[in-house]
């Protein structure tokens, strides 16, 4: 907390740094929030939040965050979900959103905003660059710093992706838990179990159920990437020969598993606020043609949720990295870059070691990873030696949050305490 007046007055005279939050939040995201925080502060610089990412910013709704106890902020780096509030909701081209982009700029010069750090994915990195460009061009100078964070593990150029290890270490502990379940019941219930976990179009969280499998025969017996083509006939034989085999047969599916004709096996009908195809749950699909052909008794489950919030089981990997971007981030902000987004560069497997560079957004926005071939089994139905390489660092450690007398977490809620808005309403039509 600021308490000198006239120190108060001195660090509002060099701006202030903007934090926002955006898409579905993971695990750890406000670890990151915690590194903007606490080193703008060692830097005495004050930070505003929007509240509901890049909404909050258009309608002026920004969070006072030197209003909160250096506590509180501390006990962001072990708090899941997005502690300001995020938003899917995607800004088209300059051109298309011209006046959405002036408004962000308005907002800003009336805050005397000078810093704003996007904390998002593929898309947010997008918004990033465009509202970089923008202030240039009103002559209202803006040092715009996207920070990586998604679960899909799907951004360019940054080795990992805050959020992911979490998510994976997450699957893979359900996939070794959930199997146990099943081979004790198999004799007379369950034969195939079927984890559906998220992925639309990239197999990173699919292959790390992958890592459940310490030895040769061990579950997930079936792994179903979005990048392999799904085969029904071969996948039919591949699960009944894990049955016939060692008596029930667990399978891993994305959400984005396609057929040949790159349809998804899933596709509701309905788009999501950035465009994407919004997924109807592929689990219950595979569930009903195993039990039509096959005969099986089969369950099924989706963690949905509860794979990206899962903090009890974070990776401490994860952990640490998601406070280095934050941190690094305001560092890049404060020396006067801009468009560019503090990524992660894995210089050794083994011992695994890791540090932070920055990266031109113009080589991240909009742009997928996805998994590599190499990392898939020549079956398509498992990974390779290579592909747990890269993965098993990620899912290590353990950061388990501190836990009340009632034996549940102790999970911080801010204050979110309102800056006072100095411009007219603004309203933002349904797309």
């Amino acid at each position: 907390m600021l308490s000198n007046r006239g120190h108060t007055e001195e660090i509002m005279a060099k701006g202030k740094l903007l934090y926002a939050q955006s898409g579905g939040v993971t695990a750890v995201i406000n670890a990151t929030a915690c590194a903007v925080i606490e080193t703008a502060r060692a830097a005495k610089v004050p930070v505003l939040a929007a509240r509901n990412g890049i909404l909050g910013a258009l309608r002026e709704e920004l969070i006072d965050t030197t209003r909160e106890s250096r506590a509180a902020v501390a006990a962001l780096r072990r708090t899941p979900g997005g502690a300001f509030g995020s938003c899917r909701y995607k800004l088209k081209s300059l051109e298309q959103d011209r006046a959405r982009y002036e408004r962000l700029i308005e907002v800003f010069r009336a805050h005397d905003i000078r810093w704003f750090l996007y904390n998002g994915g593929n898309d947010s990195a997008d918004t990033a660059l465009k509202i970089s460009r923008i202030g240039r061009e009103l002559g209202y100078p803006v040092d715009v710093i996207g920070v990586p964070k998604t679960v899909d593990n799907d951004l360019a150029v940054t080795d990992t992706c805050p959020g992911f290890g979490s998510v994976a270490k997450y699957t893979a502990v359900a996939v070794a838990e959930a199997s146990l379940d099943v081979e004790s019941m198999c004799a007379t219930s369950t034969k195939v179990f079927i984890l559906e976990v998220m992925g639309r179009h990239a197999g990173w969280i699919a292959a790390a159920g992958g890592l459940a499998a310490r030895a040769a025969g061990d579950p997930p017996h079936v792994i179903l990437f979005p990048e392999v083509a799904f085969d029904e006939a071969k996948f039919l034989e591949r699960a009944k020969a894990a049955v016939e085999r060692v008596g029930y047969c667990t399978v891993v599916a994305s959400e984005g598993l396609r057929n040949a004709a790159g349809e998804f096996l899933a596709e509701a009908g309905t788009r999501d606020a950035f465009g994407h195809a919004q997924l109807g749950g592929v689990a219950p699909v595979l569930a009903e043609l195993v039990k039509r052909k096959l005969g099986y008794k089969v369950h099924w489950a989706l963690p949905d949720y509860l794979q990206r919030s899962a903090r009890h089981l974070a990776s401490k990997t994860d952990v640490d990295q998601a406070y280095a971007v934050g941190k690094a981030a305001v560092e890049y902000a404060l020396a006067g870059r801009s468009a560019v987004m503090p990524v992660i560069v894995r210089t050794s497997d083994s011992p695994y070691r890791w540090k932070i560079e920055p990266a031109p957004l113009e080589k991240i926005a909009n742009r997928e990873k996805k998994l590599p071939k190499g990392f898939i089994s020549r079956d398509g139905y498992g990974i390779t030696t290579a592909a747990r390489r890269y993965l098993e660092p990620l899912i290590r450690g353990e950061d388990a949050p501190k836990y009340g007398k009632d034996g549940l977490p102790d999970y911080v809620r801010l204050a979110n305490t309102p800056v006072a808005k100095k411009l007219a309403s603004y309203v933002i039509e349904d797309r």
